[in-house]
């Protein structure tokens, strides 16, 4: 079977990856500098996926965002992107862009809410904590600002797209 060669910007650091398809749902996928690792793959429904990499069961959450893949693992989101379809300046070491809304990578449930309408903000702050297969995510702020209004409480089913925590973006050192 061909070979099929990936470039992809993962959060802030691009990766290639050689993929070699096998028999069945079965893939071979080297990343630069390591071994090769057998793949299977299963797609449970839309945005979920169940995967056995090298022996180990993993179960995946895709979710499509305006500014690419966010993928939910193992309690960790990860932001994936082309790289060969980014601008070139992207590519060249910079930061990968904190999605603009706070909104959940996955369906999900509040567990906790970290700050109040009023209260100032960092970039990268916490401001809400979900929780999806026993795993926590804290959603982060995605730039210094204020809190607008909350528009969500704890225990509340929410899903990717639900903007959880709405933001003034600050916009001089006087706000």
């Amino acid at each position: 079977m061909n070979k099929m060669k990936y470039h992809l910007t993962i959060n802030d650091q691009t990766h290639s990856l050689d993929v070699s398809p096998e028999q069945g749902n079965s893939l071979s996928v080297t990343w630069a500098g390591h071994d090769p690792q057998q793949v299977l793959f299963h797609s449970v429904c839309d945005g979920r996926l169940s995967l056995v990499v090298d022996g180990k069961r993993v179960d995946a959450f895709v979710a499509e965002g305006s500014d690419g893949k966010h993928i939910f693992v193992n309690g960790k989101t990860f932001l994936v992107k082309n790289a060969d379809q980014e601008p070139a300046r992207k590519r060249n070491g910079s930061k990968a862009d904190i999605p603009q809304q706070v909104t959940p990578p996955m369906p999900s449930v509040v567990v906790r809410i970290l700050v109040e309408v009023g209260d100032r903000v960092k970039r990268g702050q916490g401001l809400v904590v979900v929780s999806a297969m026993k795993m926590e995510t804290t959603l982060i702020a995605p730039y210094d600002g204020t809190v607008t209004r909350i528009n969500t409480a704890l225990d509340a089913k929410v899903a990717p797209g639900d903007i959880l925590v709405d933001l003034k973006k600050k916009v001089s050192e006087n706000e």
